[in-house]
């Protein structure tokens, strides 16, 4: 019984393994997510409004409204997603730290230029 708990832990774990993913995903995945918006977009451009009078018209544009919309939303979170992180508090810290110096230094040189 141990002999087969091992095995499928060592199969779960196989299994569970992180995959990267390829490079190029995110590009693939910003362009279909683009071209789905785009084609909802022009279904609703060509979309007349003498068509809204018959409720059976109305699935077409519907159906690009919440695909668009939703293809819209996904390449939002995409693009906020690839944004630089912010930097980390070491970082933010030792940059306060520098800017207060050359403040220092600035004020310093000035007060020595003024002495002259």
């Amino acid at each position: 019984m141990t002999e087969a708990a091992s095995n499928f832990e060592t199969l779960l774990r196989e299994a569970l393994a992180p995959v990267e993913p390829p490079a190029d995903l995110v590009e693939r995945l910003e362009g279909a997510l683009t071209s789905i918006t785009e084609m909802a977009a022009d279904e609703l451009e060509a979309w007349e409004l003498s068509a809204m009078r018959d409720p059976r018209n109305w699935v077409r544009p519907a159906a690009a409204v919440m695909v668009g919309g939703a293809a819209g939303a996904a390449l939002i979170l995409l693009r906020a997603r690839r944004r630089p992180a912010p930097p980390p508090p070491s970082v933010t810290r030792l940059r306060r730290v520098a800017d207060r110096a050359l403040s220092d230094l600035e004020r310093e040189t000035r007060r020595l230029l003024r002495e002259r």
